[in-house]
């Protein structure tokens, strides 16, 4: 679809360049030269699409760690997992694509939407780490740090101009970085990572709310009928205006790929957390007897990530003669989704 929408381009600008100048030596020439550039676009496009490979967090960790001559404490492994995720959201083949006005980050809507996928994680991360993962309570004075890194990860995602995106979010790389630098420093107590029961939970909450969101998304390839639930279950609950009883929802078809690319980001960076979740978190989650619950999250997140054979990604019904990689994606996010209810679960018990 992108390289049709480039073909395209290319055409309806050649026939204007012919217009303008007319024939002769000149046209040619042009001609030749954005046949070349068009060329280079689309291996660079197949190039710049790939998406990164996974990283081992506690090696990265590690690594990272003896680099700065830091110590490896509670909350070294979920920090560092933050910094590589968004550095490699800026680093990888390609560089930062969401924002790109020129060919041929221009075109690649898929891997500018498994971006923006991986951003939302990064965000919600971000944040958790500013509210309830660095402070003792909600009277608590907020990390410096991390009070500026949060509002950077959410700087416009499409900003290419002064200031740029990668500018903003290296800004919010670098404040982590002191961060992590202060949590090992044990001349500097200000600066902690609280593992309890409580704080996991409340970021689990986030991670519901998202794959809840993007299980309902993708689901809606097909087109499906919601009734308004809106005020189930509470006899006196209002809202401000009145809705339809039922409607008709469908992901408009240009947007099928990029709904599914979003949840293929968000997932990748998933996994990732939820790894460094298991070693920063591990004595709560063995107390709660909840490790076992977390290792299954992160199975069903592995399978969003195996290969697409297809060159695009179909939309066949539910039971069709065509496959929906759509709904096989929100199969794998909707059982991780019941995982995470079941774990936070644990979680809140005694």
């Amino acid at each position: 679809m992108a390289f049709q929408r480039a073909k395209e381009f290319f055409e309806n600008r050649w026939e204007d360049m012919q217009d303008y100048m007319g024939g002769g030596l000149l046209p040619k020439v042009v001609g030749g030269g954005l046949v070349a550039y068009l060329s280079v676009a689309v291996v660079l496009g197949v190039f710049w699409s790939s998406e990164p490979a996974q990283f081992e967090v506690k090696a990265a960790a590690a690594e990272k760690a003896m680099a700065n001559s830091h110590e490896v404490v509670v909350g070294t492994t979920v920090t560092t997992t933050l910094i590589n995720i968004t550095e490699t959201l800026l680093d990888k083949p390609g560089g930062y694509i969401h924002n790109d006005i020129l060919p041929p980050g221009l075109w690649l809507d898929n891997i500018a939407s498994w971006e923006f996928g991986v951003l939302v994680q990064v965000r919600d991360l971000a944040r958790a780490l500013r509210k309830d993962l660095s402070r003792v309570q909600s009277q608590s004075t907020e990390d410096p740090d991390l009070a500026i890194a949060e509002p950077q990860f959410n700087f416009d995602s499409n900003s290419w101009a002064v200031p740029s995106t990668e500018r903003e979010y290296r800004r919010g790389i670098k404040a982590v970085y002191r961060y992590l630098g202060r949590l090992s420093d044990p001349d500097k107590k200000e600066a902690q990572f609280y593992s309890r029961a409580d704080n996991l939970s409340n970021w689990l909450s986030d991670v519901e709310n998202r794959l809840g969101s993007l299980s309902q998304r993708l689901s809606e390839s097909v087109g499906r009928q919601q009734l308004d639930l809106g005020l189930a279950g509470d006899p006196s609950a209002a809202q401000s205006t009145a809705a339809l009883s039922v409607t008709e929802k469908r992901t408009p078809w240009l947007e099928i790929d990029n709904v599914f690319y979003e949840a293929r980001g968000s997932a990748w960076a998933l996994i990732h957390i939820l790894k460094a979740i298991e070693v920063d978190f591990d004595k709560v989650l063995r107390d709660k007897n909840a490790l076992v619950s977390l290792k299954q999250i992160i199975i069903e997140l592995e399978s969003t990530q195996e290969s697409v054979w297809s060159p695009m990604i179909l939309n066949g019904s539910g039971f069709g003669v065509l496959a929906n990689h759509s709904l096989t994606m929100t199969s794998y996010i909707s059982r991780a989704n019941a995982a995470i209810i079941d774990l936070r679960s644990l979680l809140q018990q005694g």
